[in-house]
């Protein structure tokens, strides 16, 4: 299920709070459901418990996934909703990026194909 790459310059626990992330958005984790534990995650994927607890913590602390000490870490009911309102506020960065690209020469005829080829790369339609 998860996937780290360990020549990647991005921290594992980053790796890992992005993939749960995604899981979430995507269905693949839904509400209620239990994550792995600490524990058999560390041994799935060969690293330290610890950068597995740091996700997990950063993770409980936007207040996707909530803990239920000595039973383990669940998917919190409104983990959707909190990921698209912080998903929301990368559009001021998003701003800020095409104003940069238009200042550089990029077409906006430039700018829409890029944006519409990733969205059609993550499997979502142009509604």
């Amino acid at each position: 299920m998860f996937q780290i790459d360990a020549m990647s310059r991005q921290p594992v626990y980053e790796q890992l709070v992005e993939q749960i992330e995604r899981f979430v958005l995507t269905g693949i984790l839904n509400p209620g459901d239990q994550l792995p534990s600490v524990r058999s995650l560390s041994v799935e994927l060969s690293i330290n418990p610890n950068t597995i607890q740091k996700a997990y913590t950063e993770l409980d602390t936007k207040g996707i996934i909530y803990s239920i000490p000595g039973i383990g870490c669940f998917v919190a009911e409104n983990a959707k909703e909190v990921l698209s309102v912080l998903t929301r506020r990368k559009l001021t960065e998003f701003k800020a990026l095409a104003k940069e690209l238009a200042l550089a020469g990029v077409s906006l005829e430039e700018l829409k194909g890029a944006a519409t080829t990733a969205y059609y790369e993550r499997g979502v339609k142009n509604d």
